[in-house]
């Protein structure tokens, strides 16, 4: 197997394997709720969407936790929104514990958020926004800095070591958009709703060889 998408019963599986099937037309890509298959694969990707809660019960009731730690640690790992939150100690979204793979916490959205005018913003922040690439990394190869992602959240990582982090993001507040560390990437944005941004991304990192 060469890719394994992670199905813990969270997320936007279909459209994420079809994005990397069609940047990699040869590869073999598998949707999978099998420990085991994690281990054998290539390469790794963790999508998520839902309730930190939710995802972090489903993670561990299938078996699935040591197997998601252990590839964030031994091949290309891909963690997509909820799949970059639970990579960190702690999420106030139900005061669950993360991964903790990396240093940090997950935090809300504040209610009275703002832009630079003073206009209330919403919470979830919904839509696209430009991404800020903070350093050089495989993954960006091709991508303009600033280009604009697709984003569905109501939380966002503070990290507690701004060496991993890869690219940030503004709304009402500067945020961590992506990370970065040895075989691991990981993005608050959906790549596979990112159209042409988001697609080259995926293509770098079914190519990539950290």
């Amino acid at each position: 197997m060469d890719i394994a998408v992670v199905d813990y019963g969270m997320g936007n599986l279909r459209s994420v394997s079809k994005a990397l099937e069609h940047v990699a037309p040869g590869a073999d890509v598998r949707v999978t709720a099998r420990p085991e298959d994690l281990r054998i694969a290539g390469r790794v990707v963790v999508p998520g969407q839902g309730a930190m809660p939710d995802c972090m019960r489903e993670l561990r009731a299938r078996g699935l936790a040591d197997a998601v730690v252990e590839a964030t640690r031994t091949k290309p790992f891909l963690g997509i929104c909820i799949g970059l939150q639970m990579l960190f100690d702690f999420s106030e979204e139900g005061g669950v514990r993360g991964l903790a793979v990396l240093p940090g916490s997950v935090r809300r959205f504040p209610d009275a958020l703002r832009d630079a005018s003073g206009a209330r913003l919403k919470v979830p922040h919904m839509g696209w926004n430009q991404v800020i690439q903070t350093r050089a990394h495989a993954l960006w190869g091709g991508i303009e800095d600033a280009s604009r992602f697709y984003f569905v959240h109501s939380y966002y990582a503070r990290e507690a070591d701004p060496a991993i982090v890869s690219g940030r993001c503004t709304y009402g507040l500067p945020f961590t958009a992506a990370v970065a560390r040895d075989n691991m990437f990981a993005v608050q944005f959906h790549p596979e709703k990112s159209q042409a941004a988001g697609l080259r991304l995926l293509r770098n990192f079914v190519q990539w060889q950290p």
